[in-house]
């Protein structure tokens, strides 16, 4: 799958978009449809995946650079220059796998906190693409655990919702400085 959007993967020393952290009103905002993929669009693909890449992250929601859209843009391989991230419009989950997996994540909006969270091992997810195309895509591992992360952002939800361990999750949210307060239990 070619992409339009093409970013060098390496750290700029200002990257375009400031990522908000936990605490923040607007990444427990629901974000909105994106009713026309456009060059704006295709501007904010481009600076969502420089910030990215700039904090070594793996996966970014447009709520967590401050932009109430659903928009998501994933890369499980920063280290390979040929691989093209995925961008992800409107996405939208169509299934999930009945078996699930536990496996520390981390959140560019919440840094140094690593907390494991159990969620389905695979997912099917319709989208659009970069050029407005619809897709499906069908991901395991670390691919379907990077797009439910990022999907929960655009549902206002975070990982640490998550966290069953709640003496863990205290814990390191407080050796981080970030309020536990700040955490809304997802059931």
């Amino acid at each position: 799958m070619t992409t339009l959007v093409t970013v060098e993967k390496k750290k700029l020393k200002q990257p375009p978009l400031e990522i908000h952290y936990l605490g923040d009103r607007v990444l427990r905002q629901p974000a909105k449809r994106i009713a026309k993929v456009d060059d704006s669009i295709r501007q904010l693909i481009k600076e969502m995946l420089q910030t990215m890449y700039s904090a070594d992250g793996i996966g970014l929601a447009a709520p967590q650079v401050g932009v109430n859209k659903q928009l998501i843009v994933i890369d499980c391989e920063l280290d390979n220059p040929d691989h093209p991230p995925l961008v992800l419009i409107n996405p939208k989950i169509t299934r999930f796998s009945s078996q699930e997996c536990i496996t520390e994540e981390g959140c560019l909006s919440i840094p140094g906190v690593y907390l494991e969270v159990t969620r389905p091992e695979a997912v099917e997810v319709s989208f659009k693409d970069e050029q407005g195309k619809p897709r499906k895509l069908q991901a395991s591992g670390l691919l379907a655990r990077a797009i439910q992360h990022e999907m929960d952002h655009l549902n206002g939800v975070m990982f640490v919702d998550r966290v069953e361990n709640e003496i863990a999750l205290t814990e390191e949210l407080k050796k981080k400085g970030f309020a536990v307060s700040a955490v809304k239990p997802v059931k």
